[in-house]
């Protein structure tokens, strides 16, 4: 149950990711977010739009694992472990590449999650 509670919790952050990087991009909740000038961020308006859209896909994943069944299910517990594990490449990654605060929004989470469902 508690597995479950926080893949939806993933779930919900890669959601408000997706926000923030379609739509709130530029204005200024959007910009402190990501600690961004206007002007970088009407720049890369659009390769942050098609970022948003993959934290998307990670969260539909994630929900799709829960409509399986969760981690009680034998078809939800491996899509919701897949999905973190993406969660979590992609925290390392850009992590590495982007930001180092990343590794504790979505790389750390996601490893927390993904023991939670191993251990349950």
């Amino acid at each position: 149950m508690i597995a479950n509670v926080l893949v939806g919790l993933i779930g919900l952050l890669h959601v408000y990711i997706l926000v923030l990087e379609m739509f709130l991009w530029e204005s200024p909740r959007g910009r402190k977010s990501f600690g961004l000038t206007l002007e970088f961020a009407a720049q890369a308006k659009v390769l942050a739009a098609n970022q948003g859209l993959y934290n998307g896909f990670l969260a539909a994943g994630l929900f799709w694992g829960l409509l399986l069944g969760g981690n009680q299910s034998p078809m939800g517990r491996p899509v919701a472990l897949f999905f973190l594990g993406c969660v979590i490449v992609a925290g390392v990654y850009g992590s590495a590449t982007a930001s180092r605060k990343i590794i504790f929004v979505q790389a750390v989470p996601g490893a927390i999650t993904m023991a939670a469902v191993l251990l349950s």
